[in-house]
Order: structure tokens, then sequence, then C-alpha cells
């Protein structure tokens, strides 16, 4: 079987390695684009070599740019590819551009989709990522969903037809990669940090970094938390690093640490070691789940509704006092996660046999799982 899986960005790298180990391992090629959405390399390069995913087999270099022309020109790369190609699918991953682009691409060219991450909903229509899943979702011919949550999503929009519910393949990864990074990674070491003396941040999101106010309340709740509580680490996105710099906002408390981004395996180990973890990650929302390490969500909604029903993550927006209040209160939680909201790690196997026909693909009900 002949696959072709685009990608682009940090949370699809972390996604296709573990479906792709599964096609390598059952003999199947899988050729993969990358687009080039991200492109620094702690942003792209370094996840291919700690998850052993192999060298793409084209790198478009799109790069950043406006929604409107990395879209067309991921579409335009990913056509060409496709015609020398010929796959039997294309597997995209998520919501960026470069899912809806390879999405795009293989439908005109009547190649068979499957929509990796399936079903998300964060019913805010200003975001860009949902009308990338959205779209996606209703060109898909099989679509992988996470989650019953997804799956219900989908069946509300009237898409029962190849909807499964598989598990969380990002599970299966983590569940692979923290192994190694017990062994191999030296950040504690680096950083000079001890198991739950520390809280971590990620920011990245449009809504927060392009909006100057939200992006000073953030830092400044941060900041506060510093003070009063933890020490802060945050791993700072390329993008939100230039959009601070352009606030000209001044941090003065040495107990909020600036760092570039992380390798992934150092990501997972700082996770995991965590107090506490605030982010708008929906990636790292799930990862802190699984260290069983309490989370806040630094936005007006997340996906992840489950993680909030079960009490896992509260959604705190943007505002100062608010983040300050969730955070007082997750620290203050016994979190475990025996919950099995995610499947049981095995989801990139169950998308291998749904691939090469082992198992139906034209059923779920909500009781109904792979």
């Amino acid at each position: 079987m002949n696959i072709v899986s685009v990608v682009g960005a940090r949370p699809q790298f972390i996604k296709a390695s573990s479906v792709n180990k599964a096609l390598r391992e059952s003999g199947h090629r899988d050729f993969i684009i990358h687009t080039g959405q991200h492109y620094d390399y702690e942003m792209s390069q370094v996840f291919f070599e700690e998850l052993e995913l192999p060298e793409p087999g084209i790198n478009l270099e799109i790069g950043s740019g406006t929604h409107g022309r990395q879209t067309g020109e991921m579409l335009i790369g990913i056509e060409n590819v496709l015609m020398s190609e010929r796959p039997d699918w294309v597997l995209v991953y998520g919501d960026t551009n470069s899912t809806l682009a390879g999405a795009l691409a293989a439908v005109k060219m009547h190649i068979p989709v499957a929509h990796v991450e399936a079903g998300l909903r964060s019913f805010n229509r200003t975001m860009p990522e949902e009308h990338n899943r959205v779209l996606t979702d209703h060109m898909s011919d099989l679509l992988f969903c996470p989650t019953e949550t997804a799956v219900k999503h989908l069946d509300h929009e009237g898409i029962t037809q190849g909807v499964l519910w598989v598990g969380d393949v990002m599970y299966d990864s983590v569940l692979q990669s923290i192994k190694v990074a017990e062994k191999c990674s030296t950040i504690m070491d680096t950083l000079d940090i001890k198991p739950q003396c520390y809280a971590l941040a990620t920011v990245h999101r449009a809504e927060n970094t392009d909006d100057h106010e939200r992006l000073l309340s953030i830092f400044e709740a941060f900041t506060q938390i510093a003070h009063d509580e933890l020490p802060v680490i945050i791993p700072l996105h390329p993008r939100t690093r230039q959009c601070l710099k352009n606030s000209q906002f001044k941090i003065h408390n040495s107990k909020v640490r600036i760092i570039d981004p992380v390798p992934y395996l150092d990501m997972l180990l700082l996770e995991k070691n965590a107090q506490v973890i605030l982010t708008d990650s929906g990636g790292v929302q799930k990862e802190a789940y699984w260290f069983n390490v309490p989370c806040v969500t630094l936005r007006d909604e997340t996906e992840w509704v489950e993680l909030v029903e079960h009490g896992f993550n509260i959604v705190a927006g943007s505002d100062k006092k608010n983040i300050c209040q969730a955070y007082r209160i997750m620290t203050q939680k016994n979190i475990d996660s025996n919950t099995d909201l995610y499947g049981n790690g095995k989801a990139s196997h169950k998308i291998l046999e749904i691939l090469t026909g082992n198992r139906p693909a034209d059923f779920l009900t909500e009781h109904q799982q792979c």
C-alpha cells in the first residue's frame, strides 16, 4: 500500500510518527510531505530525529505567511507530489493549513483522504483551525476520532460514514517517548530545577499572541504566580517572543524564566515533572493529563472538553485574575488520570488495520469502538 502523509507543524510530527512506524513495520510505504509550516530546527527537524520519523520525501519549504498565501502555495506543491506518487491514501493530521491543503489537493484528484484527529470542535469560528478541521472532516473518506465526543460532533453535522473512534495517536507517541526521555534528557539538570518545584507554561496561539491585551494579561499572571508561588518556566515560541518584544512588556521577576523552544523529549520531561501546566496548546493539555499534572488552559474554550468535565483542566481564558485563581484551584487537586479518555495507546495500529482493510470502515455507533 502506498501512503502519502502531509505534515507541517510540531503536533503533526508527533501524531505522524506513531502511524508512520506502524505502517513501516507492516511493510507499507509512507511518503512524507513536509510543507515547511514549521521550519526552525527546534520546531521541526529535531522532531524527526527524536521520534525516528523518516526524513520527508520532500520539504516544500513554504514557511510563514498569510493564511491564503500559505495554503495556496501548499496546495500547489502537494498537488505536484500527488500527481507523481498517485497514492492509495492521503493522510492528514489535525487542523493546520497543511491539513486543509493536503485534503483539498487529494479530493480534487479523487484520492481517498483519511483524517487523523477528526471531529474536534471548539465552536469558535474566529479560529483558523476551526475552519480547517471542519472543512477537512467534510472532505474525508475516513475520519479517525480520538474521543467519543468527536464522533458525536460529526454525527450532529451529518457525517456518519467512515467515522471510527480509534483513540488518540499522540498517546501512542507519549508512551513510547517518555521512556526514552527519562533515559536521555538532561533538561532538568540543565535548567537546575527539581520535580514539583516549578510551573510550566506555553503560549503560541494567534488569539493570544496577536492580541496585545490578552498577551500582556497572560504574562502578568505568570509574573504574579512566580512572585507568590513557584518559578514559571516558559519555552517560548518564536512568534510569541517577537509579539512580546513588540509589546515592550518587561519581565522584572527572575523567577519567570523564558527559554528557547525545547526538543520533544525535553518537553515531555518538563511536563511530567511540573507541579502545574498553563498552556494554550491542545497537545500539551492532553500530555498534562497523561502525566497526572493539573492543567490551566489559557483560552476561552477547548476542544478537549472531557478534560474539563472530569476535573483535569480549567479553562481560564486570558484574564490575569482568572488564571491565578485557576492555578490555585488546580494545585490543590490530586490528579489521577486512570479514566480512559483517549484509548489504550494502540490507535496507530487500529488505523493501520482499517487502512489495510482488516476492519470495516463504514460503521460506528456511540457504543462501538475499534
